[in-house]
């Protein structure tokens, strides 16, 4: 998606490994693209995460799983920067690439976890995070809230609670998401003990494991 040039209200970025990528990521990134008005989302697959385990599925099998989930979502692209970059995945340089394409003009928001957002003081070079992008931190609907004396700190000095006062970086908000407990780990045993996950991922990636014979035996 050529976004060059392009006046849009904001750009949400939600990278992880999706290993595999399921419902909880496509549902938590629903919520925050409608509200916060996204005119375009990129998902962004680790090439080496820095904070996970390796990876069970290669990197193009978990490219392909992410294609096949978004296929029919025209504003939501796959974002193959940290594929291309190799090396170790950091935010940092994720985000000043996609700046240097959208220019200083286009919001991004860089969809957080709660859980993420507990340890991104200890982020690389996290400080300048919030010079290329502003903070959208999802929790869970019902959840209690973050117990985290610096990062509540940090949400203190940046929240914005009003989105009339706009800015292309530096914003943290907190968004409350669908409450689903899905994860990748649970994904990747419930197949490992011969059982498939229906109505955690996406038909079509479901299909794909199956194919691929993906996390049996794990």
């Amino acid at each position: 998606m050529n976004l060059v040039g392009l006046c849009v209200a904001g750009i949400g970025v939600l990278g992880g490994t999706f290993d595999p990528i399921h419902l909880g990521h496509l549902r938590s990134a629903w919520d925050v693209a409608d509200a916060l008005s996204l005119d375009a989302l990129q998902f962004v697959p680790s090439y080496q995460p820095v904070h996970r385990d390796t990876p069970q599925a290669s990197v193009e099998q978990r490219l392909d799983m992410v294609r096949l989930s978004i296929a029919d979502m025209p504003n939501w692209s796959v974002n193959t920067s940290e594929i291309r970059r190799g090396g170790p995945s950091y935010t940092i340089d994720t985000l000043s690439h996609l700046r240097q394409q959208v220019g200083s003009d286009v919001p991004i928001w860089l969809l957080l976890g709660s859980d993420a957002f507990e340890g991104f003081v200890r982020w690389h070079r996290w400080q300048e995070i919030l010079t290329l992008a502003n903070l959208a931190v999802m929790v869970r609907a019902g959840a209690e809230s973050i117990d985290c004396s610096s990062t509540n700190a940090l949400m203190a000095q940046h929240e914005t609670v009003a989105l009339s006062s706009l800015q292309v970086a530096g914003m943290v908000r907190r968004i409350a998401v669908t409450p689903l407990a899905i994860s990748a780990t649970a994904i990747r045993a419930e197949v490992a003990r011969g059982k498939l996950p229906h109505y955690l991922v996406t038909p079509a990636v479901l299909d794909y494991i199956q194919q691929q014979n993906l996390y049996q035996g794990i």
